[in-house]
């Protein structure tokens, strides 16, 4: 389940779009996903590193508590936060579309409609505790993994039968650095999703164990997939048709299966959606569980239903996420709500950053994990370079506004005499 949990939650909707994105960089995508591929088998190792030395800590937030500090980790963890429930927001908003392109009877639906029940679908699920989730995850991650295999299967006949197909529609945009990182840095966001399994930590059966395998397991299962996927239609369609393309696997299925085809692949983009949508909702109720029970947001977020799921936590993120969605439909906001990818990828990256540098802080001595939480901090240095200046300042805002809400919670605690009293998950 804990590696279904990083496969299912990192491939959602965004690989069914992500070729056409690249498009542009022409080769420059492919040395860009060689820079993030290495770079999230860095950031995998690290936070297997940490599980497996911190088996009893709470996920990212004991990580770097433990090293930085708690202002530190509260940083790491409330930017996280934002990033997950804005994600599920554009899952849900991407979801409404493949929906109608996948079933047209579902047309008759208006789209916000679609996208409010699919949250709330997935809320209810979770309602149920963590291994409802996990199984709902399992199945899907199963099934969103037939699309990808069709296009390495159609991508392999074709290079057996007709060789020169691969040679005829070469990108001749040149290499270059700024657009390997440009391209690496959309790469990334494809990637999000690779410390999953160590985020509900306090869950898992033998953390010290399973987290490791099924990071590493998921990270490097996903990153094969991804290069494969990406770098068949970039070779098969030409590179002006790819950059305009909605949806670049369904144009590849049309143009070398047949015509009609591409319907059949939209089925498979929602299954995979619905996936990736019920793993960061399991994720999203953890990560603000986790939070509240170290006190850095009210207690009444870390209470567990019967069932030991967070479901005041699961009810509260998923107000937040619906009220995103339907903000993404008035016209006047669809630019902004765009601008939440890039920004939610800047968003992640303070986790990302401040892991490293606890393991690298943490273990001086041993020098493979110094040299590996050296490696993690230094590609956190290369991904916000590439994301821009832009995205790198929303990512400084959402910080700063969360450093109030963690003091007001600090003082708060200090008032009342004491620490947290839901650091136990089963309270």
């Amino acid at each position: 389940m804990s590696t279904a949990l990083v496969v299912g939650n990192t491939i959602g909707i965004g690989i069914f779009l992500l070729p056409s994105a690249l498009a542009p960089y022409g080769f420059n995508a492919l040395t860009g996903w060689l820079a993030t591929a290495l770079g999230c088998l860095m950031l995998a190792g690290v936070f297997a590193s940490l599980a497996r030395a911190l088996p009893g800590a709470d996920g990212p937030f004991g990580y770097i508590r433990g090293a930085l500090g708690e202002p530190a980790a509260f940083v790491a963890l409330w930017c996280y936060w934002i990033s997950v429930w804005c994600a599920n927001a554009v899952i849900a908003t991407g979801l409404a579309a493949y929906l109608q392109a996948a079933f047209p009877e579902a047309h008759s639906l208006p789209a916000p409609m679609i996208a409010t029940a699919v949250l709330w679908l997935f809320v209810l699920v979770n309602l149920f505790g963590v291994r409802a989730g996990g199984g709902v995850q399992m199945l899907t991650t199963a099934v969103k993994l037939l699309p990808m295999a069709a296009v390495i299967l159609l991508g392999a006949w074709l290079l057996i039968s007709h060789p020169s197909d691969y040679a005829r529609h070469a990108p001749p945009t040149p290499l270059s650095l700024s657009g390997t990182m440009a391209a690496g840095t959309l790469a990334l966001f494809a990637m999000l999703g690779l410390e999953c399994a160590s985020v509900p930590a306090s869950r898992v059966r033998d953390p010290g164990r399973t987290i490791p395998l099924a990071t590493l397991a998921g990270t490097v299962s996903t990153a094969a997939i991804y290069v494969a996927v990406s770098v068949i239609p970039m070779l098969l369609l030409l590179q002006a048709e790819l950059a305009r393309s909605p949806a670049p696997f369904a144009d590849l299925f049309d143009r070398f299966v047949g015509q009609g085809s591409g319907r059949w692949l939209a089925f498979f983009v929602v299954i995979s959606g619905l996936g990736a949508l019920n793993g960061w909702t399991l994720l999203l109720g953890e990560v603000t569980r986790t939070m509240a029970a170290n006190g850095s947001l009210p207690s009444l977020l870390a209470r567990v239903n019967a069932r030991g799921a967070p479901a005041a936590a699961l009810v509260v993120t998923c107000v937040l996420a619906t009220g995103l969605a339907l903000m993404s439909y008035s016209h006047s906001l669809i630019g902004a709500f765009a601008f939440l990818i890039n920004v939610s990828t800047a968003a992640t990256l303070p986790l990302y950053l401040l892991c490293s540098a606890a393991l690298a802080l943490m273990w001086r001595g041993a020098r493979t994990k110094l040299a590996l939480g050296l490696a993690g901090v230094a590609y956190c240095v290369f991904a916000f370079v590439g994301i821009g200046w832009e995205a790198f300042k929303w990512a400084l805002v959402l910080s700063a506004v969360g450093l109030p809400v963690w003091a007001a919670q600090r003082w708060r605690r200090r008032r009342i005499g004491g620490a947290a009293v839901y650091s136990n998950p089963g309270n």
